[in-house]
C-alpha cells in the first residue's frame, strides 16, 4: 500500500481524507507562506498555492503521494479570506446574505515515486440563505466563523445558513473527494484497496 501524505494542518481536510482512506496517511503541514500574486485570477492563484504546498512537503519524503489543497470563497470575483475578528465576520456574513457564492479549491496530488504531479481545480456554487442580523450575531458568538473562509462552516452550525449547493459539497468543506478519488485512480491508487479502511 502506498504512503499518503496530507500537506495540510486543517482538521476538516484530515477528517475528509480519513473518510476516504481511513487512518492510512500522515499529516505534514506545509511551511509555504502563500504570498500575493498580482495578475493571477483566483483559480490560478489557488492552483499555484496548492502546487507550492505539495512541493514544499515533498522535500521531506523520498516516496509516497502528497495531497495538498487550497480553498477560497469567491463573491463577485473577490476572494474572501478568514475574518479572524467578530466584526469582520459580521460584515462578511451581511454581504453574503441571500447571495450566490463560489467555493473554489486548487488540488494537487504529487506522486514522488513516478514524479507525476496533477493539479486541478474544483468549483462549487453555494446559495446563502437570507440571514437576519440577529442570526448573524448569534452565529458569530459561537466563534465558528472566525477561522473559516467566507465566515461560515457548511459542515457545522453554518449549515443552517446554506440554502443550496450545486456541485461537490465536500469541496465546500475543503477537499473535493470525487476529484481526489479520480486523480488517485489515475496514479494507480484505488480508495477501495484493502488496507484503506
Amino acid at each position: 500500500m502506498r504512503r499518503i501524505i496530507l500537506a495540510s494542518a486543517s482538521p476538516r481536510r484530515k477528517e475528509l481524507l480519513k473518510q476516504l482512506i481511513g487512518d492510512n496517511f500522515v499529516v505534514c503541514p506545509s511551511s509555504y507562506e502563500e504570498p500575493p500574486q498580482p495578475g493571477m485570477n483566483p483559480e490560478e492563484l489557488l492552483l499555484k498555492h496548492s502546487v507550492e504546498k505539495a512541493r514544499d512537503v515533498a522535500k521531506h519524503f523520498d516516496s509516497g503521494i502528497v495531497i495538498s489543497a487550497d480553498t477560497s470563497v469567491l463573491y463577485n470575483g473577490e476572494i474572501l479570506g478568514k475574518p479572524h475578528l467578530p466584526e469582520k465576520a459580521k460584515e462578511m456574513l451581511e454581504k453574503l446574505s441571500g447571495k450566490k457564492i463560489q467555493v473554489i479549491t486548487g488540488l494537487t496530488v504529487l506522486d514522488l515515486d513516478s514524479a507525476q504531479e496533477i493539479s486541478e481545480s474544483e468549483s462549487t456554487n453555494v446559495w446563502m440563505a437570507n440571514i437576519s442580523k440577529e442570526q448573524i450575531s448569534a452565529y458569530v458568538r459561537t466563534g465558528e466563523p472566525l477561522d473559516k473562509a467566507g465566515a461560515f462552516a457548511a459542515q457545522g452550525k453554518g449549515a443552517v445558513l446554506v440554502e443550496k449547493v450545486e456541485g461537490d459539497f465536500f469541496n465546500v468543506v475543503g477537499l473535493p473527494l470525487f476529484r481526489l478519488g479520480k486523480i488517485l485512480e489515475r496514479l494507480g491508487v484505488s480508495v477501495f484497496e484493502e488496507g484503506f479502511s
